[in-house]
């Protein structure tokens, strides 16, 4: 975008640190602020009666939830932090009024939103195709394709979070987790090891059209982390 367009966006935007565990936004309310991970983590998630689940983990540097903003439309979600975190926050009226004012702009927020979507139609057909061992063998060895086709890695979150992005709890993912050694995997606390990575294939069946690659959305908002690091 414009440089002076920049600088007129960030004009009422201000930065602001958060402690582990303060939930930013409600679900349902309207959508004042568009916000920028700048450091930390946080968990985007969905609650319904008594159920909650988590939607994703948004990472430096990421915004969310920029559909809501460009929408004027209420959260669909919740937001808490997962440790401390740096936030910059800027108005959605401000996003809304340069989406209009700059087409070079508009034109990249069109791009997130359309990798968003697209993310979004994948992890849902991964849900609704998938049984759970498939789903937990899929996640593991993508994590691995990310990792440059590691053999070991650390899982990016806590097991609860995989659990309930992956819609299982966490005592089913810790029973399909121990099913899965004869599959190819073993994970030791969060130490993931691939015995056998045509086990583990066989079993996943990756898909382009679920597991990628595309491009991926830098809002995240949509899917966990990848790993940290590998290990050989």
């Amino acid at each position: 975008m414009a440089q002076a367009h920049f600088d007129a966006l960030l004009t009422a935007s201000y930065v602001q640190t958060f402690p582990p565990g303060l939930e930013l936004i409600r679900q349902g309310d309207p959508a004042d602020f568009l916000h920028i991970v700048l450091d930390g983590s946080v968990e985007l998630f969905g609650q319904w009666a008594d159920r909650e689940c988590t939607m994703a983990v948004v990472q430096p540097v990421s915004t969310f939830i920029l559909a809501a903003c460009i929408r004027d439309a209420p959260y669909l979600m919740g937001a808490r932090t997962l440790e401390r975190t740096r936030i910059m926050l800027i108005p959605a009226s401000d996003v809304r009024a340069m989406f209009r004012r700059d087409g070079e702009f508009a034109l990249a927020v069109i791009d997130e939103l359309a990798a968003s979507y697209r993310s979004v139609v994948r992890s849902a057909k991964s849900m609704k195709l998938r049984n759970s061992r498939e789903r937990v063998a899929s996640y593991l060895l993508r994590q691995s394709s990310l990792a440059e086709g590691v053999a070991s890695y650390t899982l990016p979150v806590e097991k609860r979070l995989l659990a309930s992005y992956l819609g299982m709890t966490p005592e089913n993912l810790s029973r399909t987790l121990r099913t899965l050694e004869g599959d190819g995997v073993k994970v030791i606390g969060a130490r993931v090891i691939i015995t056998d990575r045509a086990r583990l294939t066989a079993l996943a069946r990756p898909d382009r059209l679920i597991d990628g690659p595309d491009p991926v959305a830098t809002s995240a908002g949509v899917g966990l982390p990848p790993s940290r690091d590998g290990g050989g």
